[in-house]
């Protein structure tokens, strides 16, 4: 009876792993080669043949979101990790940093994605969603914790990153975008105040000496 289930499960435990190297293949292979690159580099890099690959993803499109949500479930993922951080800014500022390599790949998906992920679709919203609230409780965290100002929220955040990402398309653009997201999330934090005791004492004109 054991042998018998055994031989059940695994045909569903080698398929679930096909799935996985595919999807990951898919990552890789669309990141660098943009839209245009072949399902069958996919297969070749997963290891899996064309066949196997059609039955889990019967159509690009149906490949380019399945990797699109898969990145998104992952940045959730990180996100819930990231929450016992120690340090509640270095926690955003890294999970904001995973996000570059999700622009990578979603760009290079960007013409095939371009009706599937359109405003106002299923996938927009699951992805806008999923990323808000991902985000929205690593902020929470920190401005709890009162290193980061309050009055930004978590749409401000998406938006503003996106748009450093999506500047231009140059080779290399990612390096700038760490670079502009440091400022950023730097530039978000709270900053300390002297002391009024200090203050006092800065401002206090010295008391004349007795004769």
């Amino acid at each position: 009876m054991d042998d018998q289930v055994d031989n059940i499960r695994k045909p569903r435990a080698d398929a679930v792993r096909n799935r996985e190297r595919v999807l990951e293949a898919a990552k890789a292979v669309f990141s660098a080669g943009g839209p245009e690159a072949s399902l069958e580099a996919v297969a070749k890099r997963a290891g899996v043949g064309i066949g196997t690959l059609y039955r889990h993803f019967p159509t690009r499109e149906a490949l380019f979101e399945a990797v699109y949500r898969r990145e998104v479930e992952q940045l959730g993922e990180l996100a819930e990790q990231l929450r016992s951080a120690k340090d509640p800014v270095d926690a955003l500022r890294r999970w904001l940093r995973s996000n570059v390599e999700f622009v990578t790949t979603k760009k290079g998906m960007s013409a095939a994605l371009a009706l599937a992920v359109q405003s106002g679709s299923e996938l927009h919203a699951f992805s806008f969603d999923r990323l808000t609230k991902a985000i929205g409780s690593l902020l929470d965290r920190a401005v709890a914790a009162g290193q980061m100002r309050a009055d930004i929220s978590p749409e401000d955040l998406l938006r503003a990153f996106f748009g450093m990402c999506y500047m231009h398309d140059q080779p290399g653009w990612q390096s700038t975008a760490l670079r502009l997201l440091d400022v950023f999330v730097d530039g978000l934090r709270v900053q300390s105040k002297p002391s009024s005791r200090a203050t006092v004492r800065k401002t206090k004109p010295a008391a004349k000496r007795k004769r």
